[in-house]
């Protein structure tokens, strides 16, 4: 009886020690300005890609290898910024631009930070545009000013934003990504983002190059080539 009640308490100990570590470790991994998820998504961020990389999520891109040209001029778009002012993409003319579909509280949120790195090292031909967008799992249910405020603080974001829309297919899909959705209107593509964090590239010449899903950083080399 005795030493059944010892190696209960050892086991309570060596539970309450395992327990304090991991309290501890999420309460290190908190981030300021970030719920305790949004730190915790953080910190995986490594850890959610590897799969991707392992598994070749390269092979889920798709390419525009015949050079297909859009039936809709992609210079006649229009969509409104986080603060409310329309954007005409003509300004975009002569230049790569990199769409991508964004949140907040997702795992592949990590890519903030890729995307202005990518964004720093190529602007000089790049523009990079995001699509805050609550369509996955409701992972965006910030307002504008505070999903601003939140790509600002924790991941340095100075590429633009929009303001915050539907990117998939259905009557609310913003008219962006009708073009970028539909081969009709951009010539091939009617590939539909499947989570957050998708990219498509559009060349100088309003051309679309490319989608890739969220599985491909920002700064893979696939990627990269499409930018340079």
């Amino acid at each position: 009886m005795r030493t059944l009640l010892q190696n209960k308490k050892s086991m309570m100990i060596k539970f309450a020690i395992v327990f304090g570590v991991i309290v501890t470790s999420v309460l290190l991994m908190k981030k300021k300005d970030m719920s305790y998820r949004q730190s915790i998504l953080k910190t995986m961020y490594p850890v959610i890609m590897f799969p991707g990389k392992l598994m070749g999520a390269k092979n889920a891109s798709k390419l525009n290898t015949e050079n297909k040209q859009p039936q809709k001029d992609f210079y006649a778009l229009q969509a409104v910024l986080n603060n409310g002012d329309t954007l005409s993409f003509e300004t975009f003319r002569g230049k790569k631009v990199l769409l991508v579909n964004t949140a907040s509280d997702c795992g592949y949120t990590g890519q903030y930070k890729e995307l202005e790195a990518l964004y720093q090292q190529y602007k000089n031909n790049l523009i990079v545009v995001g699509f805050p967008a609550n369509d996955f799992k409701e992972q965006e249910k910030k307002s504008d000013a505070d999903i601003a405020s939140f790509c600002k603080v924790n991941y340095g974001v100075t590429f633009l934003l929009m303001r915050k829309g539907s990117v998939v297919k259905g009557s609310e899909q913003q008219s962006v990504y009708q073009w970028l959705t539909n081969a009709g209107a951009n010539g091939w593509c009617n590939q539909a983002p499947v989570w957050n964090f998708c990219k498509y590239v559009v060349s100088e010449e309003g051309v679309l190059q490319a989608y890739f899903p969220q599985t491909v950083s920002p700064l893979d080399e696939v990627v990269v080539s499409q930018v340079q």
